[in-house]
C-alpha cells in the first residue's frame, strides 16, 4: 500500500514524502513534521495528515496546528 504525510500550511497544500510498504516511515515523518511545525518561529496554521492511496486517513494521523509567530 502507499503512504503519503500531506500538509498544509499557510494557505498551501504539499505531499511532504511518499511510502510504498512502509506505514512506520510515514508514522516517523509525520512527527518529524509535526514538530518542525510546532516549533516553528512564524505564525502557523497547518494540518499534517497520513493518507494512503485512496486519500483515506489512515490510523486517525491527523494533526491540527495553531500558534502565532515566536521569538526566536
Amino acid at each position: 500500500m502507499k503512504y503519503a504525510v500531506v500538509t498544509y500550511v499557510n494557505g498551501t497544500f504539499s505531499i511532504g514524502s511518499e511510502w510504498t510498504d512502509n506505514k512506520t516511515g510515514a508514522i516517523v515523518n509525520f512527527h518529524q513534521t509535526s514538530a518542525t511545525l510546532w516549533n516553528d518561529t512564524v505564525e502557523v496554521e497547518a494540518t499534517v495528515k497520513i493518507v494512503d492511496d485512496k486519500f483515506d486517513t489512515v490510523d486517525g494521523y491527523v494533526e491540527f496546528i495553531s500558534h502565532p509567530a515566536k521569538n526566536a
